[in-house]
């Protein structure tokens, strides 16, 4: 299956807390999106990386996306090597996609930074005919991404692109809650983390919100770019 967009994170979650919205809206519009994590997020202080798969399941049906899969990188050691690349390579040169969504180039989690850079070099090799990769046997095509993006996380990075997701909020919002382990329950007596807090979760919504009354929506996504963004006209832009 050929995909219009792929979007990776490095644990379950930060593609729904990051870019949900406009996953949500590039599927409305009739595009193929993938979600592919490259780890089950089992160092995380709350629940298990058994129920964060199947928390994953929900979020993605949530979205609506049309694959989701799991690296079962090791959360917290993995590292930008041939081997980890080469797993990467193989599932963009299986899906094909258009554009690539990817962590923030650097943040406060240093799995964000990792596979941020993981995920951007593997884009690059994955086009390089010499690279040779295959699936059942079968010799996969050089493929290369036209477009990587890294969506904003923790950090109050600068954006570069930002997309409107107004009217999609609610969407990214039940996605977000879909990993209810992972958010704020007052009935939870399990630990409590810097994600875990009311706080945290009402900022999804309020940053979403604060960089749409920035650009002159309702709601919004930022991204930074690897290559500057080009439009056929001035009148191109909202």
């Amino acid at each position: 299956m050929k995909l219009d967009i792929l979007a990776f994170g490095a644990h379950p979650d930060d593609v729904e807390l990051s870019c949900g919205g406009t996953i949500a809206k590039e599927v409305a519009n009739g595009k193929k999106v993938g979600i592919v994590d490259l780890t089950r997020g089992e160092l995380g202080t709350r629940g298990s990386a058994e129920i964060r798969d199947q928390e994953a399941l929900n979020a993605g049906k949530i979205l609506g996306v049309s694959i989701r899969e799991n690296l079962n990188f090791a959360d917290g050691f993995f590292i930008n090597d041939k081997k980890h690349q080469l797993a990467i390579i193989e599932v963009i040169r299986k899906y094909q996609p258009e554009i690539i969504l990817c962590n923030a180039i650097k943040d406060r989690h240093i799995d964000h930074g990792k596979g941020s850079k993981l995920v951007s070099d593997a884009c690059f090799l994955s086009g390089l005919i010499k690279i040779v990769t295959k699936v059942q046997d079968v010799v996969q095509k050089p493929w290369r991404p036209k477009q990587v993006y890294h969506y904003i996380q923790w950090k109050n990075i600068e954006p570069e692109l930002v997309v409107d997701i107004s009217g999609y909020i609610d969407k990214k919002m039940d996605a977000v809650l879909a990993y209810k382990s992972q958010f704020f329950n007052a009935s939870s007596d399990e630990p409590e983390t810097p994600i875990t807090s009311k706080n945290f979760t009402d900022s999804i919504n309020y940053r979403s919100r604060d960089l749409g009354r920035i650009v002159g929506v309702d709601n919004a996504e930022g991204f930074t770019v690897e290559r500057y963004v080009a439009v056929n006209s001035l009148f191109d832009i909202k």
